[in-house]
C-alpha cells in the first residue's frame, strides 16, 4: 500500500531530518483516508519500494518551495530560510497540495530520486590516491599513474573533479586550495599515502539511466529538490559542487551501465589507471545488470598489464551483523597486482569517514 511505502520512508528519515519524517507521516494519513495526497500520487498506487514515491512526493514539494511558488510552506523550510513549526506544518502543506495538485503529480510522475551527494569525492580522493600508489608500485614506477576516471550511475557527475575539491583536514588542505568547492571530509586518520601528491585525472566520463545536466537551473533544481529541507549543510555542500562543475564540465552519457562500460574498457590505456568507481547504485541495478558488470570487468581485469593497470573502486552498502543495519565501505581492487583492500567505512553521504586499511575477501 502507498501509505506504508511513505511510512517506510518516514522511519529512514527519523534521524536526520525532523521535517520530512513529518511530512511524510501526515501525508501516509492523508493517503489512508483517501485525501489530496492521493490525488497527488494518482498513477503511483503500485509504484515498487525501490522507487520511493514518499521521496519523490516530499521532493515536488520541495522543489516548489525553491522555486518561490509555495511561500506560506516556504516558512518552514530551513533551505529558503525558513524555521518548521510542527504545529502548522501539514496545514500548510495542504494548502500548496489543493492548488497545485496538478503540477505536483506532475513532478512525481517525472521524476527519480537522486541526490549525487558529493560529499562522496572524499573517500574517493583518497582511494584514488591509494589505487595510483599501489599501482606504481606494481609497475616498479617512481612515479604515480596518471587517472582514467570511469563513474558507473554519475547522476549529474559531481563526484567525477575529485581533484578539484578543497579537503580541510586537521589544519592542511589537500586537492585544489583555490577550489570553489571546500570539504571537511570528517576524516578518523588518512589514508595510507602521501596526500601531498598531485593527482591527475587526464580523462573522465560517466553514465547514468537518467543523467542530470547540472549546468541547467531544472538541473540544479532537480538535485536540490531531494536534499532534506532541514539539511542547510548538505544543501550549501551540493550548491557548491554544482558551481565546481560549472566550471569544471563533465557530460554523463545516458546508457546503462553494462553498455556503457563495455565500450570503454574494450581496449587497455598503456600508462594509465583505469580506475572504474561507482557509489550507492549498485543495490539499483537489476541482477541481470549486475551479472553482466561483473562479467565486463572480469574480462578487463584479464587483459590488465603493469604498464595498463586497473581498479575498481567502489563506495557501497553492506549489511553489518547487527538486524537491519548497514555500513558504507570504500572497497578496492586492482590488477594485475591482485590487490583487494578495505579502506575504511563512512556514513552514506560519505562524511564522515574512518581510515581502517585491510584485507577485503
Amino acid at each position: 500500500m502507498l501509505a506504508e511505502l511513505f511510512l517506510d520512508a518516514s522511519r529512514a528519515c527519523e534521524a536526520h531530518s525532523p521535517l520530512t519524517r513529518a511530512l511524510l507521516v501526515a501525508a501516509a494519513e492523508d493517503l489512508a483516508r483517501g485525501g489530496v495526497t492521493a490525488r497527488v500520487m494518482a498513477g503511483a498506487e503500485c509504484d515498487r519500494h525501490g522507487t520511493v514515491p514518499g521521496l519523490r512526493f516530499a521532493g515536488a514539494l520541495h522543489r516548489l518551495v525553491l522555486e518561490g511558488r509555495a511561500p506560506a510552506l516556504a516558512r518552514h523550510y530551513p533551505t529558503v530560510g525558513g524555521e518548521p513549526d510542527f504545529a502548522t506544518l501539514w496545514d500548510d502543506a495542504l494548502t500548496v497540495l489543493h492548488e497545485q495538485a496538478d503540477e505536483l503529480r506532475a513532478l512525481v510522475t517525472s521524476t527519480v530520486v537522486q541526490t549525487n551527494e558529493p560529499g562522496r569525492s572524499a573517500p574517493l580522493f583518497g582511494g584514488l590516491h591509494t589505487a595510483t600508489h599501489l599501482a606504481a608500485d606494481e609497475a616498479g614506477r617512481r612515479a604515480r599513474f596518471p587517472v582514467r576516471l570511469l563513474e558507473v550511475g554519475a547522476s549529474g557527475g559531481l563526484n567525477l573533479r575529485p581533484h578539484r575539491v578543497a579537503y580541510r583536514v586537521d589544519g592542511e588542505v589537500f586537492g585544489d586550495p583555490g577550489s570553489p568547492f571546500a570539504l571537511d571530509p570528517g576524516w578518523t586518520g588518512r589514508p595510507p599515502v602521501d596526500l601531498r601528491h598531485d593527482l591527475r585525472l587526464v580523462r573522465r566520463a560517466g553514465c547514468d539511466l537518467d543523467p542530470v545536466d547540472v549546468s541547467t537551473e531544472d538541473g540544479r533544481l532537480h538535485l536540490s529538490s531531494f536534499v532534506w529541507a532541514d539539511q542547510v549543510n548538505r544543501f550549501a555542500r551540493l550548491q557548491a559542487a554544482i558551481d565546481l562543475a560549472r566550471l569544471d564540465p563533465v557530460p554523463v552519457r545516458r546508457a546503462t551501465g553494462p553498455e556503457w562500460l563495455a565500450e570503454q574498457l574494450a581496449q587497455p590505456e598503456r600508462d594509465v589507471l583505469t580506475v572504474v568507481w561507482h557509489s550507492v547504485v549498485w543495490q539499483y541495478a537489476s541482477p541481470a545488470d549486475r551479472a553482466m558488470g561483473r562479467a565486463i570487468l572480469a574480462d578487463a581485469a584479464a587483459r590488465a598489464t603493469p604498464v595498463a593497470p586497473l581498479a575498481l573502486l567502489v563506495y557501497e552498502p553492506r549489511r553489518t551483523h547487527a538486524a537491519g543495519a548497514y555500513e558504507f565501505r570504500l572497497l578496492l581492487k586492482l590488477w594485475p597486482a591482485g590487490i583487494s583492500l578495505r579502506l575504511g567505512t563512512g556514513a552514506g553521504h560519505g562524511v564522515p569517514f574512518t581510515w581502517d586499511t585491510a584485507p577485503w575477501d
